[in-house]
């Protein structure tokens, strides 16, 4: 059964980009579906995780240059950018210190154990940064990644429509938004709608999750 396992993912996420063709609800994210769908058969067939992630190893793997990929729209768009270094700079340490408060606030109104506190602040991050920062601060370090995946996730599919309800429509603003709540999938889904947007995007994840790494251990406690 595990051998099926990799073909079973990717097949997953064609049938979810296959359905997202034909419905125009936000909800129908290619990434959520193909997680939710994995998820439940790993929940019916008994499959360990350990035993999906040797087997999707390969698919892990791309992940590095899927990433560096984003450097293409950064090259092509960095006049824009250089222009707007400013009010970048500005909105990132704005938005990534607002999220670190409100993951912390969070916790403290919930009364959440530290570990589950950490992983609310750090929930911004990119998975790898959220991962380091729970291993350094003595968190746990499979909820923060889950986590992370969880908040890129959502921002991925609800972004959109909040920042559409809110009128914001500049992609440079779109998009650094989205990399700066929403990390890599964030990313992802901004390249989708313009190669500004994500080039803004792939900034706003790396000054995000650069801010929250040099910020937190100095004020966690």
């Amino acid at each position: 059964m595990t051998e099926l396992l990799l073909p079973v993912t990717g097949a997953a996420y064609v049938a979810a980009l296959w359905l997202r063709r034909r419905v125009s609800s936000p909800l129908v994210n290619p990434t959520l579906l193909a997680m939710a769908a994995l998820g439940g058969l790993l929940m019916v067939t008994g499959t360990r995780y350990a035993s999906y992630a040797h087997v999707t190893a390969p698919l892990s793997a791309l992940l590095t240059p899927a990433v560096v990929a984003l450097a293409v729209p950064l090259h092509r768009h960095r006049g824009i950018l250089r222009r707007f270094a400013r009010p970048t700079l500005l909105a990132a340490v704005a938005g990534a210190l607002t999220g670190l408060a409100a993951g912390y606030l969070g916790g403290r109104l919930f009364d959440l154990a530290p570990a589950w506190c950490l992983a609310a602040v750090t929930r911004s991050a990119t998975s790898p940064i959220a991962i380091a920062l729970a291993g350094e601060l003595h968190g746990q370090r499979a909820l923060s990644a889950v986590l992370s995946i969880i908040a890129g996730v959502v921002g991925a599919t609800l972004g959109p429509v909040w920042l559409n309800a809110l009128r914001v429509r500049q992609p440079l603003a779109r998009g650094l938004a989205h990399g700066i709540a929403a990390s890599g999938v964030g990313a992802a889904r901004m390249v989708e709608e313009s190669q500004l947007a994500g080039a803004a995007a792939a900034v706003g994840m790396a000054l995000g999750g650069t801010i929250l790494a040099v910020t937190l251990p100095l004020i966690w406690r």
